[in-house]
């Protein structure tokens, strides 16, 4: 585990720290140069972590005063279930901080705003090739075996 890390939710000072993290994970999935996303979308997202009536939540891994990691979850409800379930829809680290633990306590820290709020289900998706994140899931989840199909509207 990295020296001093902490999990915590993601303050408004934080933008500067955030962003560049922020277009690390759009990077790693493609979304960068030509196919990077509107910035109002990031605009969007951004404003949507500190808005009360948003199911959109965000934490950040901080060492020593410096951001090296983010996930972004949000509640919302199901079919299938009372209480709420928790999406993680984002989760990265920077390249120095893999490894070492931050991207399991980040999830960790997921797992405990869901238990505080009476979410009992988190889940999350990750691309097939993503061999290294998926060896962390497997550790601390369980594969559910339902694929994702999707399609454009």
């Amino acid at each position: 585990m990295t020296d001093n890390l902490r999990i915590r939710p993601l303050e408004k000072t934080d933008y500067p720290q955030w962003l560049p993290l922020w277009d690390g994970y759009n990077a790693f999935y493609g979304r960068s140069s030509e196919t990077a996303l509107d910035p109002a979308i990031t605009a969007m997202t951004w404003s949507r972590f500190f808005d009360a009536y948003e199911p959109v939540h965000a934490l950040v891994a901080e060492s020593e005063g410096r951001l090296i990691g983010l996930t972004h979850y949000l509640f919302h409800r199901s079919t299938t279930m009372i209480q709420p379930n928790c999406y993680l829809q984002d989760l990265f680290t920077n390249a120095e901080a893999r490894g070492k633990g931050v991207g399991r306590a980040l999830i960790e820290g997921v797992y405990e705003a869901a238990r505080a709020v009476g979410a009992p289900r988190v889940y999350w998706m990750t691309h097939e090739t993503n061999e290294t994140a998926m060896a962390l899931y497997d550790k601390v989840a369980e594969k559910s075996g339902f694929l994702v199909y999707r399609k454009m509207v």
